[in-house]
């Protein structure tokens, strides 16, 4: 689904004068840092949406033609650096109105709230607490810049804001750097008659971990994912086992694959591709491709049935579903005596290639594809 990052004009883009009217060139003044952080932020994947109140324009107060000028220079200025907005909202009524297309009210924004947008994933950058409420009642989040060392945190508990404003920037470049960085997260239930599975994924490992599948073996295995890979997971996974281990492996690795594929979003940034590893007596090779396409290949054989308590015929099967929910190519080759160093080296392997495709260059924000889409 596709985000949004509402930006609000005065105050956030331009400096907003005393009479808080923008009614000529001469007041026309970016804030610091505004065409470069929009520049920077620009190249993310948002929508770029401004969202502003223009108190009676287009009335004698404040006639159009005075607010176009300085208007269609400040779009033309951050065209010159390559910023185009999607879409520009802009409510010309008075604060004593009280309308509904007033921010904070969302009367201007309906198209974003049909279930084609996702919400809780969008931002709205702006400078006052208007801005957060707005955030509020889209169900969006808030980032504010401070102009004229305004007390925001105080302002900001007294209106209870704070599970709303995720960041107070002084500079726009910390608004750039932040959304750069903002967290690849995932969480996905999965309930069939077989199984039943709740994950959480952070693929920049930005919390604890816990994982019960009630294979132990399975379990310590993916310990080494998070342990080599780098990310936070939180599992849960009841299934079937007095019938078969079958059911619960492979239902674990469609969701882990699933998260994972649902965590990197648009790719903008990663690496894309990743790993050889030895361990003692055991080496194996894991290629994985983070390309939109399936493709599966398996080279490992081994000469037990079971390890602990898990068939060594069914980490064939776990990797596959895995890829195919992941939406990747996954390629895994292993040889060794100990089978338990076998399959360990094969899972600390696709630990580090996970590891390596999806790291994230924040300097570049470029899909990894001559195509121009994953």
């Amino acid at each position: 689904m596709k985000k949004v990052l509402f930006i609000d004009r005065d105050g956030t883009l331009i400096v907003e004068p005393p009479d808080e009217q923008i009614d000529s060139l001469e007041k026309l003044e970016f804030v610091p840092g505004a065409i470069s952080g929009m520049k920077s932020i620009s190249q993310l994947g948002y929508e770029l949406v401004l969202a502003s109140n223009q108190d009676g324009m287009g009335t004698d107060r404040f006639p159009e033609n005075a607010f176009l000028p300085p208007h269609n220079k400040m779009l033309r200025t951050l065209e010159g650096e390559g910023v185009r907005f999607d879409d520009m909202l802009i409510d010309r009524s008075l604060a004593e109105e009280n309308l509904p297309t007033r921010k904070p009210g969302i009367g201007m924004f309906a198209k974003y709230l049909s279930g084609d947008y996702d919400m809780g994933g969008s931002y709205v950058i702006g400078d006052r607490i208007t801005d957060a409420l707005l955030a509020l009642n889209l169900g969006a989040k808030a980032i504010l810049i401070r102009q004229n060392n305004a007390p925001l945190e105080e302002k900001i508990k007294d209106a209870q804001l704070e599970p709303v404003v995720k960041l107070i920037a002084d500079r726009w470049e910390e608004i750039a750097r932040f959304l750069r960085s903002d967290s690849r997260e995932a969480a996905i239930e999965r309930q069939t008659r077989e199984t039943n599975i709740s994950l959480w994924l952070d693929i920049d490992g930005g919390g604890e971990s816990s994982i019960s599948t009630g294979l132990h073996f399975l379990d310590h295995q993916l310990w080494q994912i998070v342990h080599h890979g780098g990310i936070s997971l939180k599992l849960k996974a009841v299934g079937d086992l007095d019938v078969d281990e079958h059911h619960t492996m492979e239902d674990v690795a469609i969701v882990l694959g699933e998260a994972v594929n649902k965590a990197l979003g648009d790719k903008r940034g990663i690496e894309r591709y990743g790993f050889a590893l030895p361990m003692d007596d055991s080496a194996a090779i894991v290629l994985i491709d983070f390309g939109g396409r399936i493709d599966f290949r398996w080279k490992a054989k081994f000469k037990r049935e079971m390890i602990g308590d898990t068939p060594t015929e069914l980490f064939e099967h776990f990797f596959r579903s895995f890829s195919q929910g992941a939406r990747c190519n996954l390629h895994i080759t292993a040889k060794g005596d100990n089978e338990h160093h076998k399959i360990e080296a094969i899972f600390k392997a696709f630990a580090r290639a996970l590891k390596a495709a999806v790291r994230r260059d924040v300097f570049s924000y470029k899909l990894p594809s001559s195509k121009g889409l994953l």
